[in-house]
């Protein structure tokens, strides 16, 4: 039944024919939980950011002219748990949500943090959350990222979602300049992530994407966030993004190579399935503290540790003198009033510290959380 939307229209003989093949490696799981109900990429980006010829637009697909955006409202959509981890994060994503949502060049329309604890939290009546079931114990095997695909699929059942985009986002983004739809119509907007390579392990991607699909290259190298597509196209994508999925976790030779990344490979082999081409947009998102600077870059993602000495030199690798790192705070919020970097550190680290700073004084109750 999860399968129910992922054929579309896009190919439908061979689409149907892998259905069937994923269908009889993960029949009795998904009858189940229908059941339950880097570093050089950032350095190279540096460079090419300081030149001022600087396009953001990595790639877009050939039969598009312009660069226009749709010009319409997107939905903010974001997957989360009841993690202590989680919900400071989602604060924090919230608070700038609401300043940039009214800002001149913002598109951003209704805001929904995607629960998959299948009950509610102490977060409900501060941020519009719809709550979905997980999937069943033990199926993530500790992936709990496995959740979002499954998440993504209740939601969008389920819900009233009055936007015709959606942008699906993470709770460690901070939104630090009004977001436009940069999508164009049927071809979504994307982050280009340096480490997804489909190319390069064409061994593997080729269990998922057949030959006749064409090449490995029409796999786009992105996860699912930060993505604005529409709403549509997600509601094909989703369940073929989660039966994929599931079926890169139950191979060992898969898991293993793509490891924490898996289910990112598995939204991008999921679209192509659905012949579905992303804009590439480098100025999507900036990730400190390999990214030096904000700019007219639109999110900033901390998922990596921000590690100085105080002389303002990037210790990476090495707990520093003056550090950020979202993961030093697992059991709780980080305290107001964190310390600026030393002299010397990038602009965005710095802009990233003000912006959790700025937070955590104007959210209420933040040190009782």
């Amino acid at each position: 039944m999860i399968a129910r939307k992922n054929m579309g229209k896009a190919s439908p003989l061979l689409l149907v024919l892998l259905s069937l093949g994923f269908g009889f490696a993960t029949y009795n799981l998904l009858t189940m939980v229908m059941h339950h109900k880097g570093i050089t990429s950032g350095k190279l980006a540096e460079s090419s950011e300081g030149a001022n010829w600087f396009d953001p637009v990595v790639e877009m697909p050939r039969e598009m002219n312009g660069r226009g955006g749709s010009n319409a409202k997107y939905h903010v959509a974001l997957t989360a748990t009841d993690a202590p981890y989680s919900k400071w994060q989602c604060r924090i994503m919230y608070y700038w949500y609401k300043k940039m949502k009214d800002l001149p060049g913002s598109d951003m329309g209704g805001f929904t943090r995607v629960l998959h604890s299948g009950k509610p939290d102490n977060l409900m009546e501060e941020i519009p959350t719809f709550i979905v079931d997980p999937l069943p114990e033990g199926l993530d095997r500790g992936y709990v990222v496995l959740n979002r695909p499954w998440a993504f699929v209740q939601w969008l059942e389920k819900a009233n979602i009055e936007e015709e985009y959606i942008l699906m986002a993470e709770p460690d983004h901070v939104f630090v300049n009004p977001l436009p739809n940069l999508s164009h119509g049927d071809n979504p907007a994307a982050f280009p992530f340096f480490y997804i390579k489909p190319a390069e392990n064409e061994k593997i991607v080729r269990k998922y994407y057949p030959e006749e699909k064409g090449p490995v290259t029409n796999i786009d190298p992105i996860g699912n966030s930060p993505v604005i597509i529409k709403k549509a196209l997600l509601e094909k994508i989703a369940p073929t993004w989660m039966n994929v999925s599931l079926r890169m976790k139950d191979d060992p030779e898969t898991d293993k190579s793509f490891g924490w990344v898996l289910e990112m490979y598995g939204y991008a082999v999921a679209s192509a399935l659905h012949d579905v081409r992303h804009i590439l947009r480098k100025d999507f998102m900036i990730q400190p503290p390999w990214d030096l600077e904000v700019g007219k870059k639109f999110i900033i993602h901390y998922t990596y540790g921000c590690d100085y000495n105080m002389k303002g030199e990037l210790t990476y690798g090495k707990i520093g003198e003056w550090r950020f790192d979202k993961r030093s705070y697992l059991r709780g919020p980080p305290p107001r009033n964190l310390s600026l970097p030393p002299p010397g550190v990038p602009e965005s680290v710095v802009r990233l510290v003000k912006a959790v700073n700025e937070a955590t004084a104007n959210i209420p109750g933040w040190d009782a959380e």
